[in-house]
């Protein structure tokens, strides 16, 4: 008697442990009953069939999917490594169970194939300026491709671009004679900005002659208000003129004829 109610309890317990599934909020269960799909269940407490209903989980929640180094050329010839980022959901377990052996390595493969056929396109200049354009770019493409697995790629981000040691010096060597060329461009913009106020001031003076002797007596003030022993200033004849005319009338007038 005791031997069969052991079995009876072992047989209980083997129906109840494959029989009782609770899913979580974030997972879905997609049942298969002897071989045939009959629907896809969850959250919470699924009961089913035991050995005849067999349950494959699938999670709901994004997949972070990290895209391994890819070696890639350039449209332009250049050799270089890029890694990327894949964010993906499942939005219909069924046809990620069905239509695709295993959904995680089918689209890790697509990824780095497509990163692949996609920047071999391109130049090296663009995929280092136009990072967010490709990134769309890639997202659309591979979207498109695990759509019919029932795959939502929300986003594709390239994580990082390995360029040879020989293209890094170029760059570079590039940017330097670049910013030479800047700072030379600023350098005689403002030698161009400096001669036209020169000119303009010339004119200035030459049409008004007194200011040039006011540019004296202002400089004259400014080098009087600093700490010097001894200051040589050139004093321009115009400022004595007067006087020089004056002298020279008062020497004359006792020669003239009463």
């Amino acid at each position: 008697m005791l031997p069969f109610l052991g079995f009876v309890v072992v047989f209980l317990i083997f129906i109840i442990s494959t029989s009782i599934r609770i899913l979580n909020e974030y997972e879905r269960g997609v049942i298969f009953r002897l071989g045939r799909v009959i629907g896809t269940k969850g959250p919470g407490l699924i009961i089913l069939i035991p050995l005849v209903d067999r349950m494959v989980k699938v999670s709901l929640r994004t997949v972070v999917l990290d895209v391994p180094p890819q070696d890639v050329i350039t449209r332009d010839n250049v050799s270089l490594q890029v890694n990327a980022v894949v964010y993906f959901r499942v939005i219909d377990p069924q046809k990620a169970i069905l239509d695709v052996e295993n959904y995680l390595f089918a689209t890790s493969q697509l990824s780095q194939t497509t990163l692949r056929s996609v920047l071999g396109q391109i130049q090296l200049d663009e995929l280092l300026s136009a990072r967010e354009k490709i990134n769309d770019e890639l997202q659309i493409i591979i979207d498109r491709q695990t759509d019919p697995w029932g795959i939502k790629v929300s986003l594709v981000e390239i994580k990082h671009v390995d360029l040879p040691q020989e293209m890094k010096r170029a760059m570079a060597r590039q940017a330097e004679a670049e910013r030479e060329r800047r700072a030379k461009i600023i350098a005689a913009e403002g030698e161009r900005q400096a001669a036209d106020q020169l000119t303009e001031a010339a004119s200035v003076i030459a049409a008004h002659p007194e200011a040039l002797q006011l540019r004296y007596l202002q400089t004259l003030v400014e080098i009087s208000s600093e700490n010097n022993s001894v200051t040589i200033f050139p004093i321009p004849i115009e400022l004595f003129r007067p006087f020089l005319n004056s002298t020279g009338s008062n020497t004359q007038s006792p020669n003239k004829p009463a």
